[in-house]
């Protein structure tokens, strides 16, 4: 049998076959271009046990071809891979060699290929997430600029739904008040995309019944609920309820030895959007009410999507 590793770049492919014996029969630097690759590993498909692709940003149009044209494809775990520190020498023909060494082994740690006809929407919740954090950084912005200027604070909501007036009416000197307009408008030019994002999830998402029981807990809704659904996929991917909250972050990496901390694990193993979703920030009781305001409170519209 063969072992092919292909160590995956943004606009190159290194492509390495070797045999039982870890002995290289084909190593090869090809641009990203599924027919080269293909042909290349071509006369070896026969004897090839498996293609290892590292789980990097730009894999779905190789892992997807390469399955599609019969080969057997693993997604390398790349968080989960770590090669011996003491090694001199490291490289791009070294690293797909090790990839096809470790299937080779039985100890290649494998990503989860998410089924391609399901992947636009989970990346479509997770251009939300991003565009969320975009717009909270201008809200921050804003709320930094007033506590500065008049040592007051808006809440979030308010400050999300100021308007240009509004902005001008504050009386900050030119350079001030555009600062904050700018913040503004970019905010809300985020939330009407986030609108228009949120409208497409609703239309193309519907909660499967396994997942709609997470609504019963406090504190998730609609969202939350769909993103930890498109985010898991399958709960028959993991074993245990332990290896699901791992895979979330939400499990304690440390060392230890003699009762003693010495050091962290690999914190980075993991769903970093699920870590993200089940991240809520720790306020003090009476915090909103103590805040002190320049514009009376306007409840908040309806959130899409829970």
């Amino acid at each position: 049998m063969k072992y092919c590793g292909i160590d995956l770049h943004s606009n190159n492919s290194v492509v390495l076959v070797s045999d039982e014996e870890d002995r290289i029969v084909l190593q090869k630097r090809l641009p990203n271009d599924l027919g080269q690759i293909q042909a290349t590993l071509e006369p070896h498909r026969d004897e090839l046990a498996g293609v290892v692709i590292e789980s990097t940003f730009n894999w779905y149009w190789l892992v997807d071809g390469l399955m599609d044209a019969g080969y057997r494809v693993h997604l390398a775990h790349p968080s989960a891979i770590k090669k011996y520190e003491g090694l001199k020498y490291s490289g791009d023909f070294a690293d797909a060699g090790y990839l096809a060494q470790l299937l080779r082994l039985g100890l290649l740690a494998e990503g989860y290929i998410y089924p391609r006809e399901e992947r636009a929407a989970r990346d479509l919740a997770r251009k939300r997430m991003q565009l969320v954090r975009y717009r909270t950084a201008q809200v921050l912005a804003i709320e930094n600029i007033l506590s500065r200027e008049t040592g007051a604070r808006l809440s979030g909501e308010v400050v999300k739904r100021l308007t240009a007036e509004q902005v001008e009416e504050l009386g900050f000197a030119p350079d001030v008040a555009l600062a904050v307009e700018v913040n503004r408008a970019v905010s809300q030019t985020l939330g009407q995309q986030l609108e228009a994002l949120e409208k497409r999830l609703k239309e193309r998402v519907r909660l499967r019944g396994e997942f709609k029981l997470l609504k019963t807990a406090p504190g998730i809704g609609d969202t939350l609920a769909t993103t930890i659904m498109l985010e898991m996929g399958t709960a028959a991917r993991f074993a245990k309820v332990g290896n699901f909250s791992s895979y979330c972050r939400c499990v304690d990496s440390l060392r230890e030895s003699n009762d003693k901390k010495k050091g962290e694990g690999n914190t980075k193993n993991g769903n970093k959007y699920l870590a993200l979703a089940s991240w809520r920030p720790r306020t003090s009781r009476g915090a909103t009410a103590q805040r002190r305001t320049l514009m009376p409170h306007t409840a908040p519209p309806s959130s899409g999507l829970g």
